[in-house]
């Protein structure tokens, strides 16, 4: 039965190519383990990929961590066990979520696992982005420019001449 905190199934593909790019990441990039850790990645923005294992007791430790790579807008994925986690990032322990914050020589594997995860390429996701953002800007017509800027701005010299008298 799956946790209340996965949002969503991933294929047994997905999961072997995340595993063999956290253990690229492992290499040469940067990795977070624990919630505790993945949590302060994400919240201060240095996470890119975040990765959740299924199997964690009590879930109550993970389940805050999909929400919060929503809010910031960072990808996240799932993977059935734990300690198959912690073995990916060279752990002999379990490990129930792991951030990636510099992918290193993995960034392609990485690349490939989000666009699998979310459907779209990241290079789809901005350029869907930035035209939602021009649709959503219109520009201010020239009289509300105007009203912005008074035209009898004070001068500095002014200023100082005045509270000298």
């Amino acid at each position: 039965m799956a946790k209340s905190y996965v949002k969503f199934e991933v294929s047994n593909d997905v999961v072997a190519k995340t595993y063999e790019a956290l253990q690229l990441v492992k290499q040469s990039g940067t990795v977070r383990k624990g919630a505790n850790e993945v949590t302060k990645s994400v919240e201060r923005g240095l996470a890119t990929f975040v990765v959740l294992a299924g199997d964690v007791e009590p879930e109550e430790v993970v389940v805050h961590i999909p929400k919060l790579c929503e809010q910031k807008k960072i990808a996240f994925s799932y993977v059935p066990s734990k300690m198959e986690l912690g073995k990916a990032i060279g752990m002999t322990v379990p490990c129930a979520a792991v951030a990636v914050e510099k992918q290193g020589s993995g960034t392609n594997a990485i690349k490939d696992v989000i666009s699998k995860v979310t459907g779209v390429s990241q290079k789809g996701e901005r350029k869907e982005e930035k035209r939602e953002e021009k649709k959503d800007a219109q520009p201010k017509p020239q009289s509300q420019k105007k009203q912005e800027k008074p035209k009898d701005m004070p001068k500095p010299e002014q200023d100082a001449a005045e509270k000298k008298e």
